[in-house]
């Protein structure tokens, strides 16, 4: 290390969450426990601050960023899974301006970001979920607390009037180097009524293409049930039928 610049000065500029019509914007400087107690986060976007909520201790929750956890590029990160859910967008500051990327864009591979010399994350930026939507997200680590994740998942749920699936997001984290959204998963979803089954189906989906990207490895037969069960286990929790006979 050849320095340590202390940013914690520029919270005025860099520390809120706000909503600005149908969008929420997340400043760089937020810390976990300012999402995790956030009234707009709650209201719109809960599966996050849930996500913040189980980050290390309270110490490291109080001091630690969402900027920080996000250019960080752990693939372990546990609000990465529901910002890439909700297609979140990054805002870049630097020596040229202002630009913006997907949050998917973002992630160049382990440990790499895509900021240029002199850049640096402004905020933050998502849609707001439909009221109708409902979310979870789902952890597995070593231990019950003070954990990083083995595996997460997070996911949204919406239903027409029928009582059936038609908006669906899965992202699941750890088993990719870059973070993505799995579409094939998320389509099995779509028109459907839930059901234990299903879901079953969809966990299914993530780990096949889990395979499809990183191979089989030594850890393969412990990492498909597990990302199959940690997938279902979100879904149930979305629909309030995690423990309950559906």
């Amino acid at each position: 290390m050849e320095c340590l610049l202390d940013i914690s000065y520029l919270e005025k500029e860099l520390r809120y969450v706000r909503e600005v019509g149908d969008e929420i914007h997340i400043g760089a400087l937020s810390t976990h426990t300012d999402l995790e107690c956030s009234d707009i986060i709650k209201t719109y976007i809960p599966f996050l601050g849930i996500a913040c909520s189980l980050v290390g201790s309270p110490q490291v929750r109080n001091r630690g960023t969402i900027g920080g956890s996000i250019c960080n590029a752990s693939p372990a990160a546990d609000p990465l899974t529901p910002l890439i859910a909700l297609d979140a967008e990054v805002v870049i500051y630097g020596p040229e301006g202002e630009r913006k990327t997907g949050l998917r864009q973002f992630y160049l591979g382990k440990e790499k970001v895509d900021l240029g010399a002199g850049e640096f994350v402004r905020e933050f930026v998502v849609k707001k979920l439909r009221p109708d939507v409902r979310t979870a997200f789902a952890k597995l680590g070593r231990r019950k607390a003070l954990a990083i994740s083995r595996l997460n998942a997070a996911v949204a749920l919406g239903f027409d009037e029928d009582g059936r699936i038609d908006f669906a997001r899965i992202s699941p984290g750890c088993i990719f180097t870059i973070p993505d959204r799995l579409n094939a998963a998320e389509d099995i979803l779509i028109g459907k009524c839930p059901s234990r089954e299903l879901f079953h189906e969809a966990g299914e989906a993530v780990s096949a293409v889990m395979i499809e990207r990183t191979g089989v490895r030594w850890s393969t037969e412990y990492k498909k049930p597990a990302v199959e069960g940690i997938v279902e286990e979100a879904l149930l929790m979305a629909t309030g039928m995690d423990g309950e006979d559906a």
